[in-house]
């Protein structure tokens, strides 16, 4: 595999993988952290300079191979990582903004607290991967222009707990993926706010997530154009002018749901939706 730098950020590598784990540390003394974090995970078991040196020497056919590696903190922005092999690998904390990871192996992975704005996993297989509070932008407007890639991705029973304002999904395999609400933690006053999945704009159009739980996610604007959502639970989300168009609804949960707008009337298997009748706001929904 080829070695390409994207971004002028990766020549920083080496110095802000320190700073990213004294900050981490820092930060899980904060007021309000959770105890059982107040001990950072320990740091990369592999350098970045040995990173990209696995990446210069990658041969064609033969992916650079950094499974069960630990890299939490690293400071990889920019980098080449397509097709490369990161199974049951601990990202934890790492920096992947701009990273191209297009048909990487990621089964397994926690991304737990990672940076991956403007990452794209398209066609990346992210099976039983975790992606616990990652940042997904590169400001504090959040735009949407800097969410990342999972088109075509392979994402089947992931757990999210995330921001992912615009992230493109099309074609993806979340089949079984949790976005239910994590536990509340210490120093948070409201869960049902707080750990709420965030997913406005989202576009989930032709993507397979039967059996996927979106209980009380935040998917406004969502588009769901011609998915399968069979079996789906969408139990108290907000789905306000999101559009079904096409999608297959046999046996989705709308239970307590905000339909607001919400596109449907050609979705299929409307006859076998579970809890329509008590969506919220189902009388504004298109038909």
């Amino acid at each position: 595999m080829g070695f390409r730098i994207l971004g002028a950020r990766a020549l920083c590598a080496l110095r802000s993988a320190t700073a990213n784990m004294v900050m981490a540390v820092l930060m899980s003394f904060a007021p309000g952290a959770d105890p059982a974090r107040a001990t950072a995970p320990p740091p990369a078991d592999i350098t970045a300079r040995e990173i990209i040196r696995t990446l210069f020497l990658a041969r064609a056919g033969e992916p650079a191979d950094f499974s069960g590696r630990a890299l939490r903190y690293l400071d990889l922005s920019g980098l080449d990582f397509k097709g490369a092999l990161f199974v049951n690998a601990d990202l934890y904390g790492i920096d992947l903004t701009g990273a191209q990871l297009a048909g990487a192996d990621l089964t397994g992975v926690r991304l737990d607290r990672a940076n991956i704005a403007k990452a794209d996993f398209s066609g990346a297989d992210l099976t039983g991967a975790t992606l616990l509070r990652p940042n997904a932008f590169l400001t504090v407007e959040f735009d949407i222009r800097d969410a990342p890639k999972f088109n075509g991705a392979k994402l089947i029973g992931v757990r999210v707990k995330a921001r992912l304002d615009g992230a493109d999904f099309r074609g993806a395999d979340l089949t079984a993926a949790d976005f239910s609400p994590l536990e509340k933690r210490p120093g948070e006053r409201d869960a049902a706010t707080n750990s709420r999945n965030q997913l406005i704009a989202c576009n989930f159009s032709g993507a397979t997530l039967s059996r996927v739980d979106f209980t009380l996610s935040i998917l406004t604007h969502a588009r769901f154009v011609g998915a399968d959502l069979r079996g789906a639970n969408f139990t108290g989300a907000e789905l306000s002018n999101a559009d079904f168009s096409g999608a297959n609804l046999a046996g989705a949960d709308f239970t307590g749901a905000d339909l607001d707008g919400a596109r449907i009337g050609s979705a299929i298997g409307l006859d076998e939706v579970i809890g329509l009748a008590a969506a919220l706001n189902v009388d504004t929904a298109r038909r």
